[in-house]
């Protein structure tokens, strides 16, 4: 099947993080298998993940008006049809990227979907006869989408994408021209995620930043977004000169060269830490209600660069696979990662 197969429409659209991981598979998907064109069917704001990619196009997915609703989907459908696709990639697995599956099938084009594993979740995320193992890597989930369909995909050996270079805006607002500068270290720090449940508490926090700042030769650069973290975000920096607050400064587009930049991201279970694990930079993360063990740690980081909550004074953790579940008792579960744990890990990357 897969010798017929030229053009695939591969649809991932929910938050940034779980379509930064598809990047990884992508890349090398295209790398491996450079005869195949590959159509990414996204929203609008995530385009900038997939440039640079060869033989790889972006399609916007127009939700507020075009593909909204079920006709908008059965205009989605008609859309990409125009376009040839040969197969559909399913790797969102939801109610409307299934009624798109449904009509490629129904026109007699193949297609797959992933497996997201919610019944190894629930096992692993229940306060009561826990299943306490790791799960199939998001990564190899998506591997496993592109077998359906006849291919390989091998993620042993990635290839990242060159440093950016920084514009002058971004040189301005840093006050570095990294890479050149000699001897100094950009350290990317990542304080929030969308729940409480995963967010490191930012007085623990505070004295990460502060110990990190006191090498004059290390770059601190905050990122997060919205007005309340970005106040949230002035107030670590303490005007420090070498903490710089990026976000609300700059587009997306700089952000991710910026980050394409970093010597090291720390970052909460949140979408910052795949952008950064699909540009090849390392990763910490600190995981507090949910786990590594879901299958959503950063690509190509070891379990090691993982820093969890201890389980033996927690241990319902982790509580629910996106960290929405609030568990009475377990606030302080994040305060078990010590300061020192993380400002060391953060070291042995410098």
């Amino acid at each position: 099947m897969s010798k017929k197969i030229k053009h695939i429409a591969v649809m991932r659209l929910s938050a940034m993080g779980d379509v930064a991981m598809t990047v990884p598979v992508l890349r090398a998907f295209v790398q491996q298998n450079p005869e195949v064109k590959i159509t990414v069917v996204s929203r609008p704001f995530f385009k900038p993940f997939f440039e640079g990619i060869s033989n790889l196009s972006f399609f916007a997915f127009d939700e507020k008006q075009r593909h909204k609703g079920f006709l908008g989907l059965l205009r989605l459908f008609q859309d990409l049809k125009a376009l040839q696709i040969d197969a559909f990639a399913d790797l969102h697995n939801v109610l409307r990227s299934k009624v798109v599956r449904t009509l490629f099938a129904l026109s007699g084009k193949k297609i797959a979907s992933v497996d997201k594993g919610r019944d190894e979740k629930a096992a692993l995320t229940r306060a009561e006869n826990k299943i306490f193992k790791p799960l199939i890597p998001m990564f190899e989930r998506h591997v496993k989408v592109f077998q359906q369909l006849g291919f390989t995909v091998d993620l042993s050996n990635p290839i990242f994408p060159t440093k950016a270079a920084l514009d002058a805006e971004l040189i301005q607002l840093i006050g570095e021209n990294f890479p050149i500068a000699i001897g100094k270290k950009l350290i990317g720090i990542a304080p929030f995620a969308q729940y409480d449940s995963k967010v490191y508490p930012l007085d623990l926090m505070q004295q990460v930043i502060d110990q990190l700042a006191s090498t004059k030769t290390h770059k601190i650069l905050l990122f997060g977004g919205g007005k309340k973290e970005i106040e949230l975000l002035d107030s670590l920096s303490k005007n420090k000169e070498n903490v710089v607050v990026v976000a609300g400064k700059i587009k997306f587009q700089q952000e991710l060269q910026l980050i394409s930049n970093l010597d090291v991201m720390l970052s909460m279970d949140s979408g910052n830490a795949h952008i950064a694990a699909m540009l090849g930079i390392k990763v910490i993360t600190l995981w507090g209600a949910t786990h590594p063990f879901a299958g959503f740690s950063p690509f190509n980081q070891t379990l090691e660069n993982a820093l969890t909550a201890y389980r033996n004074l927690f241990p319902k953790l982790p509580t629910s696979v996106y960290g929405n579940k609030i568990v009475g008792g377990y606030e302080d579960a994040m305060r078990t990662i010590s300061v020192e744990s993380v400002i060391n890990k953060i070291n042995s990357f410098l």
